[in-house]
């Protein structure tokens, strides 16, 4: 009887071990999981910010180019 009491205590033990086990790499998993979306979202904000800065840059250069046409034509006007 001794020795089952003695079994028993010791699969118990065992059993709470694996049970912290388990609840400790679901817990971990759940922590890199939301690290990984945290990571890939601020990605996102950062190309999206990049993506507008790169359009206000093409915008300014048309509208530079413009000007710089219309200068040359009023020129070119005061020559005639």
């Amino acid at each position: 009887l001794k020795e089952m009491t003695t079994a028993a205590t010791n699969l118990g033990a065992a059993k709470s071990r694996i049970d912290l086990q388990k609840t400790f790499t679901t817990s971990l998993m759940d922590s890199v999981e939301r690290g990984v979306g945290q990571l890939v979202d601020a990605d996102m904000n950062k190309e999206s910010t990049r993506l507008q800065a790169l359009q206000v840059q093409q915008q300014l250069g048309i509208q530079a180019l413009s000007i710089a046409n219309g200068n040359s034509q009023s020129i070119l006007s005061l020559f005639r």
